[in-house]
């Protein structure tokens, strides 16, 4: 017999201990084999030669600017996406009004579309022979094959993270709050910065951390526009790539152990918020209990 049963709030399972213990190692070792050991094999392949094999791959000038622009498209993106982010969850769960339906599906697009195929958009839009290639090649401005297009794309495939976190948390609060603090005569900025921002830090926080992780390791849409111009237009996941097909696998998996690195951070600060959202949730809960 198996079923549950409810415990201090929480649900308790009553499945027998074979069940468990055979789930919880069958959830381990897909974990093991599908996580752990590619991730270890990253790091070994990296450093199996010595460090400074691994030293050399890292501080050699494609790599470095591999690496530069990695960081520097991110570094663009992600206060754009976060202004978006904020912008839209706020407008979708705090107001009603005509279109809010499309702007919900709008911001679920780069979810469904590939993102090669959203690097080809930017490409028919901006390329050469594209809408408006020529007008861009009369005012010598690039943006295909240079690091415009790169930041286009890596802003199409990150802009639904911050907002798709924000939505359902801004529309759990409701606006109360808001509405409190604009009768007691607070301006609209001042009940974003001090009512409606600390309410939402953390799941903010959450939203900026995956946008980041998938700026600095998309690899479809950024392979489209960039042109794979050695030293100008390759991120860290296309140098990988062309390392790989090089044969020079001690500087591939050098490079890719920067990535592997950045995902762990990832997945570390992740948790933190996760952890610290649920804090915050307990402590709003102990709030409205004492009141």
């Amino acid at each position: 017999m198996s079923g549950a049963v409810n415990v201090n709030h929480k649900v308790v399972t009553t499945e027998s201990a074979w069940v468990r213990y055979s789930l919880t190692g069958v959830a381990l070792l897909l974990i093991g084999l599908l996580l752990i050991v590619p991730l270890l094999s990253v790091f070994y392949e990296a450093l199996h030669q010595g460090w400074s094999l691994y030293k050399e791959a890292l501080v050699e000038s494609d790599a470095v600017s591999a690496i530069k622009l990695t960081l520097i498209v991110a570094v663009i993106s992600l206060p754009l996406n976060l202004v978006f982010g904020v912008a839209a969850a706020w407008a979708i769960a705090k107001f009603d009004f005509k279109g809010k339906s499309i702007l919900v599906t709008l911001i679920d697009l780069p979810f469904a579309v590939s993102p090669v195929v959203a690097g080809l958009i930017y490409v028919l839009l901006f390329g050469a022979h594209g809408w408006w290639g020529a007008w861009l090649a009369d005012h010598d401005i690039k943006i295909i094959f240079a690091v415009p297009g790169i930041v286009l794309a890596t802003i199409f495939v990150t802009f639904p993270f911050v907002a798709r976190e924000l939505i359902p948390l801004m529309e759990a609060q409701g606006s109360d709050e808001e509405q409190a603090a604009l009768v007691l005569g607070a301006s609209g900025w001042q009940t974003f910065w001090h009512v409606t921002l600390p309410n939402i830090k953390w799941g903010l926080l959450y939203g900026v951390i995956l946008a980041n992780a998938r700026a600095m390791g998309e690899f479809g849409a950024v392979s489209v526009v960039s042109g794979h111009i050695r030293g100008l237009t390759n991120t860290i996941p296309l140098h990988v790539e062309i390392l790989y097909n090089e044969y020079n696998f001690v500087a591939a998996f050098a490079c890719a152990s920067i990535l592997a690195l950045l995902a762990l951070l990832t997945l570390a600060l992740k948790s933190y918020v996760e952890w610290r959202t649920e804090q915050q949730a307990i402590e709003d809960r102990k709030h409205a209990t004492e009141e």
